[in-house]
């Protein structure tokens, strides 16, 4: 019986992890929520590294069309320098810049971004107010009409979703949007943007996962954690997608503006 509730907890947090990945609401301080209200402990680094590989996973599946069209067109432009190939080797070139401000700083200040369960409610209303303001925005910009000062702005703003209960995806998609992006733009750019990170993050904390004490009593766990959070991020963003095709970006505030107030004072 221990044993199906343990499967069953693990079960729980890969489902709500890969939910709450791409939907800007921060998977990580809701995680945090989780354990706090739940009493749900999770032992080392090695179940976040899991899961959030398993959402990677499931943001290349969705993608994959523009990453592959990304990567011929980069190699084309590069080899041939054929000058339809060229918005798509920008692009390329703007995602790995946007990567460096989140690479160097977690690097460098990464141990000294660890909030806790109070932090996690403030920063929810700070990611709720951010959502809330460019709600109504509608931009021009397409993928061939960015910028080199759109991806050091949307970079930064990936740095600042370190900090835990900011969104990644919330951060990146509202300042691409206030750069005058299209949703659609703003949105591809975001989570192709999450894979050089996520990717990095995964070769980093490999070695952590191999010598987790624990890895071989949570091999099953963590296995369904995996499976439960590659399905979960994978319809999540879907449903996502589809959200930001409508504009509704103020739910997503409005729950930020409930949960935020209620994670502080009830912590």
């Amino acid at each position: 019986m221990e044993d199906f509730f343990l499967l069953l907890k693990y079960l729980f947090l890969g489902l709500f992890q890969g939910f709450t990945e791409p939907i800007p609401i921060s998977s990580s301080g809701h995680l945090e929520i989780a354990e706090y209200f739940f009493g749900l402990e999770i032992k080392g680094m090695s179940f976040a590294l899991l899961v959030n590989t398993a959402s990677l996973f499931a943001v290349l599946i969705i993608y994959r069309e523009d990453i592959m069209r990304l990567i011929r067109n980069g190699l084309a432009y590069v080899t041939t320098k054929d000058k339809r190939a060229e918005a798509d080797f920008r692009f390329i070139i703007y995602l790995i810049i946007a990567t460096i401000p989140a690479g160097v700083i977690g690097v460098l200040f990464g141990d000294y971004l660890e909030g806790n369960i109070k932090t996690v409610g403030l920063t929810l209303l700070v990611t709720g107010l951010a959502l809330w303001l460019i709600r109504n925005m509608r931009g021009r910009k397409n993928d061939a009409e960015l910028s080199l000062k759109d991806a050091i702005i949307i970079g930064f703003a990936q740095a600042v979703a370190l900090i835990p209960g900011i969104s990644r995806s919330g951060a990146t998609i509202v300042a691409a949007m206030g750069l005058g992006m299209k949703q659609e733009t703003a949105l591809r750019f975001s989570f192709l943007l999450y894979i050089p990170v996520s990717v990095g993050g995964m070769i980093l904390g490999f070695n952590d996962i191999l010598r987790d004490p624990n890895l071989n009593e949570l091999a099953l766990p963590y296995t369904l954690a995996f499976f439960a959070s590659l399905v979960a991020s994978y319809f999540s963003l879907k449903w996502f997608m589809n959200i930001m095709a409508k504009g509704n970006l103020k739910y997503f505030a409005i729950y930020c503006f409930i949960v935020g107030p209620l994670v502080y004072f009830l912590s």
